[in-house]
């Protein structure tokens, strides 16, 4: 994950691949027959890690499900910050070149993502008691994803954690309004 998510999927060679697991070519292509077969088994390892790596410590942070969510987008600053900036989320930054992948490779991008909102979505349903009747927890799961990638997108473009936390700030003011009063 990491060369494709430092280079990009196009950038990187099945050389690079081979030079940065330390294995012959022969032994790659044995478990790979292409560059997308790792593709597709590095996209099923996200798919198996998103929850326990990213969105179980978040939600261990708060029992409140709003903050929860908050939690989850703490862990993106600090991935920023600990990066020097050079952090993208993964899967963001694949979907952006899978307009010439195969379609099983495009299906894996969309079940990281959705997998992602569904867990927002359930913390959304969660804090429902507290927020109105009108707030939809699937369209703000999907609005949190857009924050997120979009600050995430920013903050590393110009190297500023501010465009971050502007972004996250507008988002809690959102979730502010959407409380019963």
């Amino acid at each position: 994950m990491r060369l494709f998510w430092e280079r990009g999927y196009e950038r990187t060679a099945v050389a690079d691949v081979v030079a940065a697991a330390g294995v012959r070519s022969g032994s790659l292509y044995h478990f790979f027959a292409t560059k997308e077969d790792v593709l597709i088994a590095v996209l099923e390892a996200y798919l198996d890690g998103l929850a326990p790596q990213v969105m179980d410590p978040a939600f261990a942070a708060s029992e409140d499900p709003v903050e929860r969510v908050f939690a989850v987008m703490d862990g993106y600053r600090r991935a920023i910050l600990s990066t020097d900036f050079r952090y993208r989320c993964p899967i963001g930054s694949l979907a952006l070149e899978m307009q010439n992948a195969s379609e099983r490779a495009r299906e894996l991008v969309n079940r990281n993502f959705q997998q992602w909102r569904d867990a927002v979505a359930g913390c959304v349903r969660d804090a429902m008691p507290e927020l109105r009747e009108d707030a939809d927890p699937d369209s703000l799961a999907s609005f949190v994803l857009t924050v997120m990638e979009g600050g995430v997108m920013q903050a590393t473009a110009e190297r500023d954690i501010a465009r971050f936390d502007d972004s996250v700030r507008h988002l809690r003011y959102y979730f502010d309004s959407l409380k019963r009063r």
